[in-house]
């Protein structure tokens, strides 16, 4: 490790020398804490006596070697201050923790599991033109074990490979799983920023996991937290008797989460989240990550009147373009829900890096129309669909229906659905051909591909038994094919940052609650009419240039619990109008037999 970037917040790969690492017949074990008096290594090695750690490079480094440690023993640091008390912390940079919410952490060596997916690996890519389908796991909730014990890293791949598979999603996004203490934080509490939760099994565990899904065509992405961390006393809160990872001050030390932020302005700190970062794209082979709160990284505290955190800005757009030259191909997201300009332009250009944002926008919007009485989605109401097409070029967008949007009173995005409860599902298969049919990339929680009416709780696993009931199963088989046309259509995505990719056909329909849309590339096109009124209506539009179109998917046919059936004649077109009755929540998907603009 290069000592002066390490200072400097350039170093990439500080997770190489800090921590403890197996070397032959040795561990060696690191840390960093300048601000400490002494620091003594103790755990199963030492059977928990002190051992002295010695002073190395400039003394702000502690170092000690023991043939007597191996793979799995349980180890701390006792750190003590400069009034003589001390502190038991787990390592900063420790590859495990104790299991069964214990507070030391386990010696791991990374180097045993060997990947076998290069392939893969060489075809990482930002999918710009391509589709990105992302199905959001928390991973202890999908499902469990009859006993309600929870499935290790390897046995979730081999269960939700199949099917993720089946319903047509390219990539799975994982919520954090570096170690928190709290269940109820979901991982967005981190004490171990470089150990991989204990809940799900080992750091080999986790590496096979990523593996099996890129043996089978599935990208993984991962929640990563550079804006704060947990406040316990065992883990990076005054590490060495002094704040060396958060801020001295308390006005801007704790965020709305009760958390403590990270201290962007010390070169320290810099270095230890994008090592963090570039350690679980290079150790992992993670494709990428999506980074939760970056409101707090753009604006003190995430409030614009407050002013831009410049120092934390330079940050981000350090680490993204570090994490780019070494990683070429993978993705990088941003939860992100301010106005600030460029957060998807690349560094060279003034931009964050990052390769998407989540268009929070896009998402308030839409849902609030679906909640609204359909009496009152015309007039003013009526833009709320269409205003995210003011601003969609701007940067590159994510269209997110996330863990967030199904939790803590805010309802199921079922549940969200104007009316009671046989009214909701033809509003909901319109809803989502209205996102799929949307520019952007696809974001969709666990459990909304259910139609799922419980909130979210980390504590049990999805309902999948209420696909037994109609409603719930036709559900399921609608966002199936829904899924399946989009990863298999170019016109969905092939043109998506082009505004050659979308056209209004009719965006003035107010009165109706009708609008048409069309989607062009790879050659192809696609038209979609929706009618988000409460009453079937006589629709008629004019097309020019259009010689031939083909129903190829309408969210009102039978087998989707609705009114219609599939072969029968469903709309007339003479080549320059089309005419059809239309039921009330509905959407009809066609294909457009030339690839010229009409």
């Amino acid at each position: 490790m290069n000592i002066y970037e390490f200072y400097t917040g350039k170093e990439f790969e500080a997770y190489k020398y800090l921590g403890a690492h197996v070397e032959g017949n040795e561990v060696v074990f690191r840390t960093f804490a300048p601000g400490a008096m002494d620091v003594k290594l103790i755990g199963e090695c030492t059977e928990w006596n002190e051992w002295q750690m010695y002073r190395i490079h400039d003394g702000g480094f502690f170092e000690c070697r023991t043939e007597h440690a191996w793979e799995g023993m349980l180890y701390k640091y006792r750190i003590y201050k400069k009034d003589g008390s001390y502190t038991d912390h787990c390592d900063p940079y420790c590859f495990g923790m104790e299991a069964d919410y214990g507070t030391a952490s386990v010696v791991r060596n990374l180097t045993d599991y060997k990947f076998n997916d290069v392939k893969w690996m060489k075809k990482q890519s930002t999918n710009m033109n391509k589709p990105i389908n992302i199905y959001e796991v928390h991973a202890g909730s999908w499902k469990r074990r009859e006993d309600g014990t929870l499935y290790t890293y390897d046995e979730l791949a081999e269960l939700m490979i199949p099917y993720l598979k089946d319903m047509g999603y390219n990539y799975v996004e994982f919520m954090p799983l570096a170690e928190h203490p709290c269940d109820e934080s979901w991982g967005y509490q981190c004490t171990a920023f470089y150990a991989p939760t204990f809940r799900y099994g080992t750091a080999k565990q986790l590496m096979k996991m990523v593996d099996m899904f890129h043996q089978n065509n599935i990208g993984v992405f991962i929640d990563f937290v550079p804006v704060h961390f947990a406040v316990d006393e065992y883990a990076l809160a005054n590490y060495d008797g002094t704040c060396l990872y958060e801020y001295p001050h308390n006005d801007v030390g704790y965020n709305e989460w009760g958390s403590k932020n990270f201290n962007h302005a010390r070169g320290e700190v810099r270095t230890f989240l994008q090592s963090a970062a570039n350690y679980w794209l290079s150790v992992y082979h993670f494709d990428g990550l999506r980074m939760d709160a970056i409101s707090n990284i753009i604006y003190w505290q995430g409030n614009s009147e407050r002013g831009v955190n410049m120092r934390a800005v330079d940050f981000i757009k350090t680490m993204n373009y570090g994490l780019k030259e070494r990683h070429p191909g993978i993705i990088l997201s941003a939860e992100d829900s301010t106005a600030y300009l460029k957060v998807t332009a690349p560094v060279q250009y003034d931009g964050l890096g990052f390769d998407y944002k989540w268009d929070m926008g896009w998402m308030n919007d839409t849902l609030d129309y679906f909640r609204t009485d359909p009496l009152f989605r015309g007039g003013d109401g009526y833009n709320r669909l269409t205003f995210s097409m003011m601003y969609f070029y701007q940067e590159n967008y994510m269209l997110p229906l996330s863990h967030d949007e199904v939790v803590h009173g805010k309802a199921t995005i079922a549940q969200k659905m104007y009316g009671e409860y046989e009214m909701k599902f033809p509003q909901l298969r319109a809803f989502y051909m209205y996102m799929y049919m949307h520019p952007g990339k696809k974001l969709n929680f666990m459990g909304n591909e259910l139609g799922q009416l419980r909130e979210w709780s980390e504590s049990r696993e999805q309902d999948w038994d209420i696909l037994k009931y109609p409603l719930h199963d036709s559900f399921h088989n609608f966002i199936r094919e829904l899924n399946k046309l989009y990863l298999s259509n170019p016109a969905m995505y092939a043109e998506e940052q082009s505004e050659s990719g979308f056209e209004w056909l009719d965006c003035s329909d107010r009165d109706q609650c009708i609008y048409a849309i069309r989607r062009n590339g790879g050659n192809k096109s696609l038209m979609c009419v929706l009618n988000l009124s409460g009453v079937t209506q006589e629709y008629t539009l004019t097309l020019n240039q259009i010689p031939d179109i083909s129903l190829i998917l309408n969210s009102d046919w039978e087998r989707f619990s609705g009114s219609t059936k599939e072969k029968s004649e469903q709309y007339n077109y003479d080549g320059r109008t089309f005419k059809a009755d239309i039921p009330q929540f509905s959407g009809m998907i066609f294909e457009i037999k030339n690839s010229k603009k009409g």
